[in-house]
């Protein structure tokens, strides 16, 4: 398995196909889910895409780390996924501690927002985040807001 972490312009064509088709497969298709996943915070200049791959290049497992003010006033850490096919691995949480990593070293005096899954939610705790809104409906699926606190 390979790790990347790459700003937008650093992505090949392939690679943003690849990461985009994925999110789509899983997001709109496999949930359920029609939404606009396009929403221009892919290409912003601060934003980071970190992808697990196979040895073929195939997406495993994909997150978006995004600056502080982009989604919320913290960092912030969405579009979290890993494909059907490797999945109850353990991928997800390597995913997501190489994220924090990610948002922690380019955001260091700030804490860390996501809006999870509601079933998600023992996930994101064990990582230390914290629930911080009541569930919430968002394009039809259950949410809640959480937040990892900033080092200190």
């Amino acid at each position: 398995m390979n790790w990347q972490d790459y700003g937008f312009a650093e992505l090949t064509t392939k690679q943003l196909y690849q990461l985009l088709k994925t999110r789509v497969d899983i997001f709109v298709v496999e949930q359920n889910c029609p939404y606009p996943e396009l929403d221009g915070k892919d290409c912003l200049s601060d934003t980071r895409h970190l992808l697990a791959t196979d040895e073929q290049g195939s997406v495993l497992a994909y997150a978006r780390v995004l600056a502080p003010g982009v989604s919320y006033s913290d960092a912030s850490i969405g579009r979290v996924l890993v494909v059907e096919a490797a999945r109850n691995q353990g991928l997800a949480f390597e995913l997501m501690q190489r994220a924090i990593a990610i948002a922690r070293r380019q955001w260091p005096q700030t804490a860390i927002q996501i809006g999870a899954q509601a079933h998600l939610q023992g996930f994101y705790q064990g990582l230390g985040f914290v629930t911080e809104s009541a569930v919430y409906l968002e394009d039809g699926i259950p949410h809640v807001d959480m937040r990892l606190a900033a080092m200190d």
